[in-house]
C-alpha cells in the first residue's frame, strides 16, 4: 500500500499548485487589462455615427479582407456582432479611424449595426497590422516560427508594433518608459531628435560615437565630425537659416586675412552661428530654437519616452506648422496617448460596473432581502471555514473538495427552508 501511495504523493509534488488568491488576482489583472484596453470603446454600437474617432480598439477580419484585397478596420462592437466566428487580428487601438465594417471592401457582408455607410472612409490609415502582420520582419504575432522570447512595442507615430531586437537599441525595463518612437519615425521627424538629448529616457549625447544633427525640423542636416573633432565648414554652412548665413560668410571672410587653426576657425564660425540662433530664440520664443544651438547624436536606432513627455515640446506659431507638414499634430494632444485612453477606459467601466447583489436586493422584497443576506453571510463563513482546514492541514484544494463543499451546504439549506417560517406584518 505504501509503494501504491509514494506515485501518486509525488504526482501531487509535481503537480502546480495555485492559492485561491493567486486565482482571483490573476482574474482581477485581466479584467482590468479588458477594461483598459476595451474600456474605452463601445461594445454594443458601431462607432461610424461618431466619424473618425480619436482612439478606439480595433480589430481587422482575415475572413472578410484577406492578404491581397484591400485593408479593413472594424470596431469593437462590430466585432461581436457581424464577425463572431470570423477569424480576427487584434490591432489593440488605432487613432483618427472610422469603422470599415460592411463597406465596398466587404464584398459579401452589411453590417448589422450600422449599415448605411460610405463605400469608403478616405481619412483612415492602414499598415500591414491589418494583415497580422508586425514589425520591420512584417512577420505574424505570436509567430511560430520564432523561438526567441521578445516582447512588442507600439511606435506611438505610426503605431506599427516592434519586436524590441528590432529597434536599434536595447528597450529599457517596461516601467522605465511610457512610449517609443521607432527608427523610421525618428528619422521622419528628425526635430524629435533635438529634444531626445533632454527628454528620452536613453539620453543622446555626444560623447558617444555618431554622427553630430543639427536640426531644422523637417530637414535632416548631418556634420560629420572629421578625424581632430572639427566639423566640415560646408555641412555647417548648409544647416544655417538664410538670414544667419551673412553672419557666417563675414567671420570666414575676417578668417582669411589671418592665419588660423580648424579648431580655433571653427570655434568663432560656431560662436557666430549660436549667436544667430540665440537671437532668433529671443525673437521667437521657440523652444526648439534653444536646443538647435546644442549639438547631439543622431543615431539610427528608436527612442524610448517618459510619461508627459510630449507636455514638453514647442507649441509656437512655426512648429506647429512643422507638426501639421509631418502629420504629427496629434503629439501635442494629451488625450491621444494609450494611457490617457486607458485610464478613461477604467474609469468608464468602474462607474458603470455593479454589484450583482446589490442589484438582485434592490429587485426583491424585504423577506426575500433578508434570506439572501442571510444566505450570503452563510456561505461566506462556512466557506471560509471548510478552507481553512486546508489550509492548516497544508494540503491543496481540488475541483472534487469545492463541488463537495456546495453539495453539503445545498443539502444544509435545504434542511433550514423545511423547518423555517416567515411571519410578514
Amino acid at each position: 500500500m505504501a509503494g501504491a501511495e509514494e506515485p501518486a504523493g509525488r504526482q501531487s509534488e509535481l503537480e502546480p499548485v495555485v492559492s485561491l488568491v493567486d486565482v482571483l488576482e490573476e482574474d482581477e489583472e485581466l479584467e482590468n487589462e479588458a477594461c483598459a484596453v476595451l474600456g474605452g470603446s463601445d461594445s454594443e454600437k458601431c462607432s461610424y455615427s461618431q466619424g473618425s474617432v480619436k482612439r478606439q480598439a480595433l480589430y481587422a477580419c482575415s475572413t472578410c479582407t484577406p492578404e491581397g484585397e484591400e485593408p479593413a478596420g472594424i470596431c469593437l462592437a462590430c466585432s461581436y456582432e457581424c464577425h463572431g466566428s470570423h477569424k480576427l487580428f487584434e490591432l489593440y487601438t488605432k487613432r483618427n479611424f472610422r469603422c470599415d465594417c460592411g463597406n465596398s471592401k466587404f464584398k459579401n457582408l452589411e453590417c448589422k449595426l450600422f449599415p448605411d455607410k460610405a463605400k469608403i472612409n478616405s481619412g483612415n490609415k492602414y499598415n500591414d497590422n491589418f494583415f497580422g502582420l508586425y514589425c520591420i520582419c512584417k512577420r505574424p504575432y505570436p509567430d511560430p516560427e520564432d523561438e526567441i522570447p521578445d516582447e512588442m512595442i507600439q511606435c506611438i507615430v505610426c503605431e506599427d508594433w516592434f519586436h524590441g531586437r528590432h529597434l536599434g537599441a536595447i528597450p529599457p525595463e517596461s516601467g522605465d518608459f511610457q512610449e517609443m518612437v521607432c527608427q523610421a519615425c525618428m528619422k521622419r521627424c528628425s526635430f524629435l531628435w533635438a529634444y531626445a538629448a533632454q527628454l528620452a529616457v536613453t539620453k543622446v549625447t555626444t560623447e558617444d560615437d555618431g554622427l553630430v544633427l543639427n536640426v531644422d525640423g523637417v530637414g535632416d542636416q548631418e556634420v560629420i565630425k572629421t578625424e581632430n573633432g572639427a566639423h566640415q565648414d560646408n555641412a555647417l554652412e548648409e544647416d544655417v537659416p538664410e538670414h544667419g548665413k551673412a553672419v557666417v560668410k563675414e567671420v570666414k571672410a575676417e578668417q582669411t586675412n589671418e592665419p588660423c587653426t580648424s579648431s580655433s576657425s571653427e570655434s568663432d564660425l560656431q560662436k557666430a552661428f549660436q549667436n544667430q540662433r540665440l537671437n532668433t530664440e529671443s525673437q521667437s520664443g521657440c523652444k526648439l530654437q534653444e536646443l538647435k544651438v546644442k549639438q547631439f547624436i543622431k543615431k539610427d536606432t528608436a527612442t524610448y519616452w517618459p510619461l508627459n513627455w510630449r507636455s514638453k515640446l514647442c507649441t509656437c506659431k512655426d512648429c506647429m506648422k512643422m507638426y501639421g507638414d509631418l502629420d504629427v499634430l496629434f503629439l501635442t494632444d494629451e488625450y491621444d496617448t494609450v494611457l490617457a485612453y486607458e485610464n478613461k477606459g477604467k474609469v468608464d467601466q468602474a462607474t458603470d460596473r455593479r454589484d450583482p447583489l446589490m442589484d438582485t436586493l434592490n429587485s426583491m422584497n424585504r423577506v426575500q432581502q433578508v434570506e439572501l443576506i442571510c444566505e450570503y453571510n452563510d456561505l461566506k463563513t462556512e466557506l471560509k471555514d471548510y478552507l481553512k482546514r486546508f489550509a492548516d492541514e497544508g494540503t491543496v484544494v481540488k475541483r472534487e473538495d469545492i463541488q463537495q463543499f456546495f453539495e453539503e451546504f445545498q443539502s444544509k439549506k435545504r434542511r433550514r427552508v423545511d423547518g423555517m417560517q416567515y411571519y410578514c406584518s
